[in-house]
């Protein structure tokens, strides 16, 4: 069910949170709100009584991918900004790109980015020629990498800028602190692991019950 109005009584908006720090309301932020004994009538009940959850599902599907393209969009950001300053900051006489571990860390960035790239893509795709429902093992997948991935490319970057990378010349920490969020948000990376499990269980048990 939907409440029309935040003036509706027993809705108790408490206190905007902030985001390791940040404040959250570029977007609306998030807030701690209390339902103290809210009645909400019947009229606004949503598709039918005890279909929440399958209404919450419908969303989370195509949310998860736009929150996957946001993250690979921001892991590409933390990249060129890694390897602008690893073209301009010397250490030890060379270039930091110079130095093979800031190398390393470069090449496998664009990896990982274009790992989770695929497989965002291949999870969208399912979503129009199946449905979320059917493409929520793709789905899960994909907001387990993203985020991880993202969390890697923008830590590496902070690392290679230095103490600057935590200060406000550089977004960085604030990338971050979106890209951890994601971790959490919209279920943990622990639930959608155990999901993809329990589907690769299931589809992996498929052959072998067709051969009994």
């Amino acid at each position: 069910t939907l409440f029309r109005s935040m003036e509706t009584p027993g809705v108790e908006l408490v206190r905007s949170l902030k985001v390791y720090g940040y404040e959250d309301a570029r977007h609306g932020g998030h807030f701690e709100v209390h339902f103290n004994n809210v009645q909400v009538p019947s009229s606004n009940i949503i598709l039918g009584e005890g279909r929440g959850f399958e209404i919450a599902q419908g969303r989370l599907g195509p949310g998860r991918i736009h929150h996957c393209m946001r993250t690979i969009g921001l892991a590409e950001q933390a990249l060129q900004i890694m390897c602008e300053r690893a073209g301009q900051r010397e250490t030890f006489g060379k270039k930091l790109y110079e130095h093979e571990v800031v190398a390393h860390w470069i090449a496998e960035n664009r990896i990982a980015i274009e790992q989770a790239r695929l497989l965002t893509l291949k999870a969208a795709k399912s979503i129009d020629r199946v449905g979320s429902a059917r493409a929520k093992k793709e789905i899960a997948m994909i907001k387990i990498v993203a985020p991880r991935m993202a969390c890697k490319v923008i830590d590496s970057a902070i690392q290679v800028c230095g103490a600057a990378g935590v200060s406000q010349d550089f977004p960085l920490a604030l990338m971050y602190s979106f890209v951890r969020t994601l971790r959490i948000a919209d279920g943990p990376d622990e639930v959608h692991l155990s999901a993809v499990a329990k589907m690769e269980l299931m589809d992996q048990a498929k052959p072998l019950v067709a051969k009994m």
